[in-house]
């Protein structure tokens, strides 16, 4: 391989557009754009609170979480019948395989939809069938991973897990997602072993706006293999050591990071003090229509705003398959795919 080191400031935006990469932080509900929210609520019959695409763009002005939540869930509203999840998910498809992500991993929450009388087999036959569909049209291969609300019960994700496991053969995995703060992980300890008995990977977010218990807790109580953001783990030395020692990765989402007021700033991410302390730390969009960009942004700005190198470049590509659920071959394949990109760009 040429010497990355080498490799100008100048020249690095086109490097992070080339080189393969894995979304593993991806909410797909986040990636509803508001021209589909509109084109889904003019087909659908439903009425959303905003007179045009630049009036709900501009709604996107978020202080924290629940802010966002609020207008997240609005959104989803529009979302009724397996064709608006498949249109929804092969739009997201298609931007992610412009931005070079040959692999995708897919959150959803049903709890969403069926709350709304949405059936779960509906939201999984639209969005799996869109996964399919993308590994022939645009060679990128994508799975699907069940998220519990965690701002609703225990009980309400094992109903909602009961109804998903007829298609368990369509989802690798489950997650907990939505309001961090006064929801803490061991919320879900039951379930989360039930779902391990059932041979789901498990992964959770923690250490967003929760402190580093909420990361201790997803990892001691509910067993996950990978935390979903966990900028907050900095703040405790013996976690940052558990974490470097079990290989245990972060799902890392800068600009979101940047919308939600978890930094004041790009340039105060914690992005690369998280890779120097050894962690197998990605890069992702997590709700890209809300947060300003997609993948490809992600790296951008926040190697613009940080000073990056190309051999943070490198070391995030490969960790974004380490970090995957894929099978051990195709991960081979995929990382002989950034050693190419790197080896070969000029």
């Amino acid at each position: 391989m040429k010497n990355i080191r080498a490799v100008e400031a100048d020249r690095l935006p086109e490097l992070l557009r080339r080189m393969p990469k894995a979304e593993l932080h991806i909410h797909i509900e986040g990636s509803l754009e508001p021209e589909l929210i509109f084109a889904l609520s003019a087909r659908n019959g439903v009425a959303i609170p905003y007179a045009s695409v630049d009036e709900l763009r501009r709604a996107y002005a978020f202080t924290n979480l629940q802010s966002f939540l609020d207008i997240y869930y609005a959104g989803a509203s529009v979302l009724l019948h397996e064709q608006d999840f498949y249109d929804m998910a092969h739009a997201y498809l298609a931007r992610a395989a412009m931005d070079n992500v040959v692999h995708a991993e897919l959150f959803f929450d049903p709890q969403t939809h069926t709350a709304r009388g949405v059936g779960m087999e509906t939201v999984i036959n639209g969005l799996h069938r869109a996964c399919v569909d993308a590994g022939v049209e645009l060679n990128i291969s994508a799975s699907l991973i069940l998220c519990f609300l965690r701002h609703l019960s225990e009980r309400e994700a094992f109903e909602t897990l009961e109804q998903a496991l007829p298609f368990r053969d369509k989802i690798i995995g489950v997650g907990l997602d939505s309001s961090e703060l006064g929801h803490p992980p061991e919320k879900f300890t039951r379930v989360f072993a039930r779902c391990r008995e059932l041979g789901f990977h498990l992964v959770a977010h923690a250490g967003e706006e929760g402190p580093p218990a909420y990361i201790w807790s997803a990892l001691d109580g509910l067993k996950v293999e990978r935390i979903d953001h966990g900028v907050q783990s900095l703040q405790d030395p013996a976690l940052i050591q558990r974490l470097a020692r079990d290989r245990i990765p972060l799902t890392v989402c800068p600009l979101s990071n940047l919308k939600l007021k978890v930094f004041p700033d790009l340039a105060q991410h914690n992005l690369r003090a998280l890779l120097d302390a050894g962690l197998v730390a990605t890069v992702n969009s997590d709700d890209p229509a809300y947060f300003g960009g997609y993948i490809n942004q992600n790296f951008t700005e926040t190697f613009a705003a940080t000073g990056l190198t190309a051999l943070h470049a490198h070391l995030l590509a490969c960790n974004s398959f380490e970090a995957s659920f894929i099978e051990a071959g195709m991960k081979r394949r995929y990382l002989e795919q950034v050693s190419e990109a790197f080896a070969t760009f000029e």
